[in-house]
């Protein structure tokens, strides 16, 4: 069609340069173009509109175009939309491909820290993950679910029932669809499959240009991200293609994984020139990346190496070519000339025989490929990895992607490893990889087509061949093995755990780890892989000097050989768990003794370890014994078939057992010059999530060797190895050549306990899962009690193969075994603060039956742990009467032994054993040095296993054959059962000893002289016994080699000693007489232990039924004499001759042992232990006599009612006579009054407080909204409404009085509390001078005048002054004045008027007035200036008047609160013991008389007197006064009496109450009268009037209604009712109330504080009457039925006249504006108390509603979100986004909701913080789990229900305003939360 031709030519010329490419037709032009050519398309001559388009495009997206900046690649996605929908509208064209979506998978892909649900009851596989959405529309209600923030990304799985159950699938993906979405149209994606290969195309070009090769130096990363950032549109584009659901994706995967359009488009061939360019870059980036295109290679047949060809074939050719200049590992470099990692040299292995081609052939077949390529050169951006992600719903991407993956595997090692940033790589590597391999299916496809194991075990191997160094182990200078240096960043940074990750994920499907166990060549390259981890981290002995650097590579050693070594294991052995997989085993087993031999001959090991090192890793041993375990345990395999020879069995013996002498060493602190980082290793080692795959394995190979050897041989073995051979002699001095002495106790106690451990650990030797679990939980209970996470923690199963997939095996089991042995308690709350978690404590009966001592050493990291475990034994026995003392560890029976291990029983029942059994236990007896209890704690052990595990027969006297040489052993004992030997007397004994023992000056007795020595040598001389001797005799045996060779391989003893010659005396052999048998010992031992002669008698003599039961629960608990009885029991139950001995042992009477003569040395060291028991003693006594002080010192502080109310009382039952207070100052002790040059203070905290604003007048508590619709609004809050009324009345009325008719301080108020300790105020400004130097404490800020109380530690922040004076009121007060009431009027009146008389004259300056002054600042300063302006000229004196009597007011008011809302008896009565209101009214009152009231304004004239000039008022200018009747009565009485001279009298006060309650009651009747209706009014005006002149009438409230009425209805009051009509009933009633409340409340407290005196108790229906009388408005008591309010009225002027005056103010103000009147008339005086919001049951609610919530600041969702628990506000924590003026939106919340107090929830952490003015805690959290534990960051994310006591804890330190004194924790927050 020439017309077209002509259009595309005609396009041409306008291409000059990139900007040309942004002047294309215009916006319109482009749909139309789009629209003509999709026409064009569908016609006859589609080819040529095809090559319209193709020109067009490549016109469009040229890079040169893209890279014109933003706005030339938003044109291009313009034309890209344009084109795809084909001139639609794109909204339009997304709806109408959305419909053909057959979704039936989720597949929302999501980033890092994205919250998401694993469900373990419906997951198949342990990485399963679901968003939110379909978490919560699927029915996951009693799953063991938990919701996680996604560490590396997800996707979500719902609908794939590959990897989860269908039952857990959401409603959306339930349906099976495909079958009712009808078929794609094809004309509706047709410009689609056009478009996008171009597009792609263009994307990989930007891709190929941005990419330049680094040079030698950095990569320019800079640049990189740049690109990135050029190229996001359109991968953002691309994402929202994706999203367009199925039939989108479908192109997408087409156009991807085609290879005809990747030919046709990127190969370079063509006369593009700028494509041709663009194909260069990208074969120079492959060849840069050590990668090859096949065609260079020689091996073109390797080109399509499908899985056909075989192996063997590849290799041959992969090793001609290895040749290529591939940098990364198959050059032979010379060894010395790479480079050097410290002192040690990097080790290059030659190219490994493994196929080459696996790690450097890649060719790219299409886009899919190539996009992968530059998406892992360019380090895996987050937006390219979500769109590969989302493409995943797609099957047969899927397939092909996995694919593209697995061929790319080693490309992707090899960036990971050069990567700078491979935290984050690792992370996006594990997004992909987790989607691709988690999924059985596939896994297995991929295993099969493309070799994925061979590929990730080479993958493995090249990655560590990197960083291999050679073995120092064994033989330095000739070793050839290499082991991996822990030192490098690739195992310090744990760089490889993505593949290692990987490669766990694929072992855990069945057919893929069949393959892999198949495969004899894998598990050789493996077995080579783990071998390099054999061995690692070798730590040599320092002697000299300490390290001067601790290296910490150890973590890096034990975190690889758990990742890269037992984790795969764990994974492999899941699988061989029946019969049918016996092969496996078989397979695994031979490969790993080849792999172990070879590693024996590598390192030149014969049978000596070296001296003086140690590896904990040793891979292979642990594989080893881990796959023969489950051979026995699971495949019934014949042990002795797969076992090596009894040589190989003897090697493999050495490592682990040089490792428990190590950890031995350790504790005993032999390594502590190697810092600490040793005793990290040691304690990782048995740590509770390495002990499975460490300490466990070693143990269990070791017992399977001594089930197999010589029990001598091993015996005498662990002896030597922990160094105490030379300990073990009968004489009483030694020399040990290979230990300090002070190390001998506890090495020898260390090879005691591990022989325990060996002989009594049964966790591989038959038990069953769930004995094993019980057995792990007793253990960590008894050691300490535990929350339920912590024991998960602890207990980690074997079953666990990936730990990073947070799967927890068999919970089922876990519960079930916890409930039986565990009690629940839950979480208490300590009245100190800190919060306890719910907690499980082992049950009485497993105290009783199954605590087991051993199973707590294997477990324990710390040694206390052991004490700890021992200690709440104790305790268990103490409290339930089982036994008195200190106990012992019981002995607990095993289970028994498996029948393939019961060689274990024969080192029980060896000579070698008895022999040290005997020799210790004649120490012990003879108190030789270096023995401890727990060393015959031990003996005594060992001694009852052997006994327990006896042999059947006992009459088996074995006749040992004699052919062999005689042995030195059998002249002690005849044969090797522990029963007979038991009993065997042994007479004299051949000892060598240094030259100055005592025993060689003993002569040998006469009588038998020197041939009584020959002949004794038959008369049963046991010889001089050597363990080495023997155990290298036994070594010959087993090697039979001839003799000249095995003696130079047993390299001669001698030259092994490191003794300087010379230095040690000379050896001698002395003969000592014994004559004891192991009985006879033990019964003196038991004598010896009870300090009694004679204290064993065998129980059978009296009872003979205790042989017959020999289980006697008398004998299970108890101390060492418990266990020597009950090793005699059954010693005697055993064998008949043994009853008879222990019989005649008993009878012949053993005479006392010896007192021994107590060698100096020996005398030191017991002078030291008794000197430190004795220390120890005094301390306690002390410590005891402190804590008794303490406490009583605690009861006196708290029953101080206020620091002066003691000395009032005395002064009451004392005489009559006027007498000071007298204060303690608690920082130099002495007493005194407080004076006005040295004046006394009380220690005080001034906090701002809003509490009392957040009143509201419901009853029913605020919920935290948690959906749109509900939503807090401010304005029904007492503190709302007392700003509105205060405005209201400054519109209307004059400034000054209005600010005398309110009270502030509803938010800001200043509340003073005190702990009650006084100081001198000269002594505290000392004290705090020295705080300030001291910077140690920074709890609190010295500057800001904060300090704590010297005495109990309270937090205070200002000194309040004491008023000197006599408490002359105190004794006056109950003499009840019989002046009248006028002349009481006129005296306050009088008073009032003298301001300058006051005690304190302030012209005289006095240090008590300063510091009266500055405290007053201190009030002032406390609050913010906001809270203190009320007034409209700023800085006016009435605004300071208004505060300070605020200031009462406030403090009155929160004490009310404190108590509960009224004073019944009850309320919190703690809350008046210490308080300092006296004093606080005291610096108050002196601030107040400073200003004059004027006259004229007086509001006591007001109240007292009738005025005559009314009009006067009204001619002036200025605003009126405010109406007496608008006037707050409880600020007035604060007022009259704050501006009395202090002290008051009582007859004043009462007085002015008087006069005031007559106010209150009229402004009830006003208030009244207003609410009812025109008709009740008339009634009422009319009764009213005929009682008027009755002769109470001015106390009879009908009559004062009526006459209220009758006035108020001169104006316009009553007009334009609105109809609220109250009956007659409900008026009564409201009324009482209202006269009832708050006058009386204030007013007693006043009185309490102001005179003491205690306050009534009562019942709250009577409160009223009780309080009225107590203030003397009563008469006196009148039965409280006929009694009425009104009858406490006293009117100080005739109160008709009173009233009408009062409320003809009110007439003329409404004359003026009727609106308002009653507005401000209705006071409501009934408020709740405050309460913080009501939270809801479940935490999930506030979670899914706050988590994404969007900021109404700065709308965006924080990252930290908190809301507020006061008001429910919304804010970000630590947002720099809300942050005004450097103060964060937190602390700025706080400042304007709480006046510095704020109460936050953080919603991703679920705990709640407290900011207090500068500091803030981390209070807890009120929201608990199942288990009644908090967690604290949501990390293990199970459901979380409100704990409603926490909760009303919170509540009440907030009402209470004890944040300050409760929570320890505090720390400065810098304003930047």
């Amino acid at each position: 069609c020439p017309h077209s031709a002509s259009l595309a030519r005609g396009a041409a010329p306008r291409k000059p340069g990139p900007e040309g490419a942004g002047r294309a037709p215009a916006g319109r032009d482009k749909w139309e173009t789009a629209t003509r050519l999709k026409a064009a398309l569908g016609g006859e001559n589609g080819a040529a509109a095809a090559g319209e388009l193709r020109a067009l495009l490549e016109r469009v997206l040229a890079p040169a175009a893209g890279s014109g900046g933003g706005e030339a690649a938003g044109e291009a996605l313009e034309w890209c939309r344009c084109l795809l929908s084909g001139g639609e509208p794109w909204d339009g064209f997304v709806q109408a491909v959305r419909a053909y979506d057959p979704a039936t998978l989720c597949g929302l892909v999501w980033t890092a820290n994205f919250v998401a649900y694993r469900c373990r009851t419906c997951g198949i596989s342990p990485c399963m993950s679901l968003c939110a959405e379909c978490f919560h529309q699927g029915e996951h209600a009693g799953h063991d679910y938990n919701m996680f923030r996604s560490q590396a990304g997800g996707a979500c799985d719902c609908g794939d029932s590959n990897v989860m159950r269908e039952a857990g699938f959401c409603k959306r993906h339930r349906i099976k669809s495909n079958s009712n979405v009808p078929c794609v149209p094809k004309d509706l994606l047709m410009m689609s499959e056009l478009v996008l290969p171009q597009f792609i195309f263009s994307l990989i070009q930007h891709l190929r240009e941005g990419y330049n090769e680094p040079a030698l130096d950095l990569p320019s990363e800079k640049d990189l991200h740049k690109i990135l950032q050029v190229l996001e549109p359109h991968v953002s584009f691309l994402e929202d293609l994706t999203k367009m659901g199925g039939a989108m994706r479908s192109v997408l995967t087409q156009v991807l994984t085609s290879q005809q359009f990747y030919k046709d488009l990127s190969s370079g061939v063509g006369e593009n020139a700028c494509a041709k360019k663009s194909h260069e870059k990208y074969l120079i980036a492959l060849k840069g990346s050590g990668l090859a295109f096949p065609e260079d290679k020689l091996a073109c047949g390797m080109e399509e190496q499908g899985a056909g060809t075989s192996t063997l074939a590849v290799q041959g050719l992969a090793g001609a070519t290895a040749t290529s200049g591939q940098g990364d590992s198959s050059d032979e470099e010379d060894q010395d000339g790479s480079q050097g990692v410290g002192k040690r040299k990097r080790v290059k292995l030659s190219s490994t025989t493994k196929d080459q081609s696996i790690m450097d052939v890649l060719k790219h077949k299409c886009f899919l490929e190539e996009l992968l390529f530059w998406t892992i050169k360019y380090e895996f951006p987050q937006k390219m990895v979500t769109f590969l992600l989302n493409m995943l719903p797609d099957q047969d991407y899927k397939v092909a992607f996995t694919k593209t993956f697995v061929q790319h595997y080693a490309f992707i090692m090899k960036t990971l490893k050069k990567s700078h940033e491979s935290d984050t790589m690792s992370n996006r590597i594990v997004h992909i990889s987790v989607q691709l391999f988690s999924n059985e299916e596939l896994a297995r496809q991929v295993t099969e087509e493309c070799q994925l194991l061979d590929i990730m075990v080479t993958v493995l191997l090249y990655m560590m061949e990197s960083c291999l160094i050679k073995s120092e182990l064994q033989d330095e200078e000739n070793s050839l093995h290499v082991v991996v240096n822990c030192g490098e960043a690739l195992l310090k940074n744990n760089t490889y755990w993505p593949l290692v990750s990987d490669f766990i994920n694929i072992l855990s499907h069945q057919s893929v780890a069949k393959k892999f166990l198949e495969d004899h060549g894998l598990l050789v390259t493996w077995m080579n892989f783990v071998s390099f981890f054999q061995g690692m981290n070798l730590n040599k002995r320092e002697l000299n000097e300490h390290v001067e650097f601790e290296s910490q590579t150890y973590y890096a050693a034990f975190a690889a050989e758990l990742e890269a070594c037992a984790q795969p294991m764990w994974g492999l052995l899941s699988h061989c768990k029946v019969r049918e997989t016996q092969e496996y085993t078989r397979n695994v087993v031979r490969y790993c003794l080849e792999a172990l031999q070879d590693w024996f001959d590598a390192i030149n090991f014969v049978d000596e370890p070296a001296p003086n090192q140690v590896t904990f890793h040793l891979p292979l041993h642990r594989y080893f014994a881990m796959f023969l375990s489950k051979a026995v345990k699971c495949q019934e395999l014949d042990l002795d078939t797969i076992l090596p020879d009894q040589e190989m069995l003897m090697k493999l013996m050495i490592h682990p057992l040089q490792i428990q002498a190590s950890l031995s060493e350790i504790h005993s602190n032999m390594w502590v010059r190697n810092g600490l980082q040793i005793k990290g290793q040691a304690m990782t080692y048995v740590q509770s999530h390495f002990c499975n795959s460490m300490i466990d394995p070693d143990i269990y190979l070791l017992q399977v060797c001594a089930s197999r050897l010589d029990p001598d041989y091993f015996i005498s073995s662990v002896f030597e190895r922990f160094k105490v051979v030379d300990l073990l002699t009968m004489a009483s001095q030694h020399q040990n050549t290979v230990l300090d002495s002070e190390h001998e106790r506890s090495m020898l106690e260390g090879a005691l306990t591990f022989l325990v451990l060996l002989l009594s650990l049964r966790l591989h030797l038959g038990m069953t899962d769930d004995e094993i679990l019980r057995a792990e939980m007793v253990a960590q209970l008894c050691m300490n009690d535990r929350t339920h996470s912590s024991l998960l923690d602890l207990i980690s199963l074997e079953k666990n193969p990936n730990p990073k997939s947070g799967i927890i095996p068999g919970s089922l089991s876990f519960e079930s075994v916890l409930s039986a042995v565990a009690d629940f308690k839950a979480p208490v709350f300590e009245p100190g603060g800190s919060m306890q978690q719910g907690m499980y404590t082992p049950k009485a009966e497993v105290w009783d039956k199954e605590f087991d001592p051993v199973m707590v050493i294997l477990r324990t990291v710390y040694r206390r742990d052991v004490q700890s475990a021992m200690d709440r034994y104790t305790a268990f026995l103490k409290q339930s009467g089982k036994f008195p003392g200190n106990p012992w560890p019981p002995y607990k029976k095993r289970t028994p032994l498996h029948p393939s291990y019961k060689g274990l029983v024969k080192l029980l029942h060896c000579k070698t054993l008895h022999i040290v059994l005997f020799t210790l236990l004649y120490k012990i007896l003879m108190d030789h040095q270096n023995l401890s209890e727990h060393v015959l704690c031990m003996v005594l052990y060992l001694i009852e296993l052997g006994l327990e595990n006896s042999p059947e027969r006992e009459s088996d006297e074995e006749v040992e054959s004699t052919g062999g040489q005689e042995r030195c052993h059998d002249s002690w004992f005849p044969g090797s059962n522990l029963v007979s030997n038991m009993r065997h007397f042994i007479n004299y004994v051949r000892v060598r000893v240094p030259e100055t023992a005592p025993e060689v000056k003993k002569e040998p007795p006469a009588s038998t002289s020197s041939d009584g020595l020959a002949s004794s040598q038959n008369s049963g001389t046991a010889q001089v016994f050597s363990l080495v001797a023997e155990r290298r005799k036994k070594f010959q045996e087993i090697i039979n080699r001839n003799t000249s060779e095995a003696n130079q391989v047993v390299r001669p003893k001698a030259s092994m000693k490191w003794s300087a010659p010379g230095a040690t005396p000379q050896l001698t052999t002395a003969i000592l007489e014994v004559k004891e048998s192991m009985l006879s010992l033990l019964i003196k031992l038991h004598h010896k232990l009870s300090g009694k002669q004679n204290s064993y008698y065998p129980p059978w003599l009296d009872d003979v039924d205790v042989l017959i039961h020999p289980e006697i629960p008398r004998y299970s608990h108890g101390d060492g004499m418990t266990a020597v009885e009950r090793i005699l029991l059954k010693a005697a139950v055993q064998s008949r001759l043994n009853k008879r001995i222990i019989e005649e042992i008993c009878r012949k009477v053993t005479p006392p042992v010896p007192p021994k003569k107590i060698s100096s040395a020996e005398k030191k060291t017991l002078d030291k232990e008794e000197r430190r028991q004795k220390a120890r003693e005094r301390q306690q006594k002390l410590l005891a006599e402190f804590a008794s002080r303490q406490k009583s010192f605690m009861e006196t502080a708290m029953d101080v009612e206020s620091p002066d109310a003691d000395t009032a009382m005395e002064i009451a039952t004392s005489e009559q006579h006027v007498s000071e207070a007298i204060y303690d100052c608690v920082i130099c002790g002495q007493s005194g009054p407080s004076t006005e040059d040295r004046p006394t203070g009380l220690v005080v905290l001034l906090q701002a407080s809003s509490v009392l604003g957040q009143c509201r007048n419901s009853t029913e508590p605020k919920k935290l909204p948690t959906t749109e619709e509900e939503q807090i609004y401010p304005w029904d809050t007492c503190a709302a409404l007392h700003d509105v009324r205060l405005t209201t009345l400054q519109r209307y009325f004059k400034d000054s009085s209005c600010l005398q008719a309110v009270s502030i301080g509803w938010e800001g108020g200043v509340y003073v509390q005190t702990c009650g300790h006084t100081l001198h105020i000269d002594c505290h400004k000392s004290y705090m001078e020295s705080l300030r130097n001291d910077q140690v404490l920074q709890g609190f800020s010295v500057d800001k005048g904060e300090f704590t109380c010297p005495l109990c530690r309270q937090f205070a922040n200002s000194v309040l002054p004491c008023y000197p004076g006599n408490n002359v009121e105190r004794s006056l007060w109950q003499s009840h004045s019989n002046k009248c009431m006028r002349d009481l009027v006129q005296e306050v009146e009088d008073l009032q008027e003298q301001l300058g008389t006051f005690p304190v004259s302030i012209s005289s300056e006095t240090n008590l007035s300063k510091e009266m002054e500055s405290v007053m600042k201190d009030i002032k300063s406390t609050t913010q200036k906001k809270y203190t302006d009320y007034s409209k000229s700023p800085g006016s004196p009435d605004n300071d008047f208004l505060f300070m009597y605020s200031v009462a007011r406030t403090n009155l008011e929160l004490e009310l609160v404190h108590r509960g809302g009224n004073l019944c008896s009850g309320g919190a009565s703690t809350a008046g013991k210490r308080s300092c209101l006296n004093q606080l009214f005291h610096v108050l009152a002196m601030h107040m008389r400073l200003y004059s009231i004027d006259s004229a304004y007086n509001p006591w004239r007001k109240l007292t007197q009738t005025m005559q000039d009314k009009n006067s008022e009204l001619i002036s200018e200025e605003l009126p006064e405010v109406p007496v009747l608008y006037r707050d009565v409880s600020s007035l009485l604060l007022i009259q009496i704050l501006t009395m001279p202090q002290p008051l009298h009582k007859e004043h006060f009462t007085c002015i109450v008087k006069v005031l309650f007559t106010l209150l009651y009229t402004q009830a009747l006003a208030a009244l009268s207003v609410k009812c209706s025109a008709e009740d009014r008339m009634a009422w005006k009319e009764s009213g009037a005929l009682k008027k002149n009755t002769c109470n009438g001015e106390k009879s409230w009908e009559v004062l209604l009526g006459h209220v009425v009758s006035e108020l209805s001169k104006g316009k009051i009553y007009e334009e009712r609105e109809t609220e009509e109250l009956t007659f009933l409900t008026l009564v009633t409201a009324y009482s109330e209202f006269s009832n409340y708050f006058l009386p409340l204030i007013t007693s407290l006043l009185q309490h504080h102001l005179f003491g005196g205690d306050l009534p108790s009562c019942q709250e229906d009577e409160e009223f009457t009780v309080l009225a009388s107590c203030l003397g408005l009563l008469p006196s008591f009148q039965s409280s039925d006929e009694f009425t309010s009104a009858s406490c009225l006293d009117w100080p002027v005739p109160a008709f006249d009173m009233i009408s005056q009062w409320c003809s103010e009110l007439a003329s103000f409404a004359d003026r504006h009727p609106d308002q009147v009653k507005a401000l008339l209705i006071q409501e005086p009934k408020w709740d108390l405050p309460r913080l919001l009501q939270l809801p049951e479940n935490y999930n609610t506030i979670f899914q509603y706050y988590h994404r919530k969007t900021c109404t600041v700065c709308t965006k969702v924080p990252k930290d979100p908190a809301v507020c628990l006061v008001c429910g506000t919304f804010v970000c924590l630590k947002g720099l986004c809300c942050k005004q003026q450097s103060y964060c939106e937190c602390v700025l919340h706080s400042q304007n909701c709480g006046a510095g107090t704020g109460i936050f929830l953080l919603i991703n952490a679920s705990v709640i913080i407290i900011i207090r003015g500068h500091r803030f805690c981390l209070w807890g959290s009120v929201y608990l789990d199942a288990h009644g534990e908090e967690d604290r960051d949501l990390r293990r994310g199970k459901p979380l229900y409100i704990c409603k006591e926490r909760y009303k804890v919170l509540e009440q330190q907030w009402v209470s305003h004890t944040f300050d004194h409760i929570n320890k924790r505090w720390g400065p927050h810098y304003n930047g939360l």
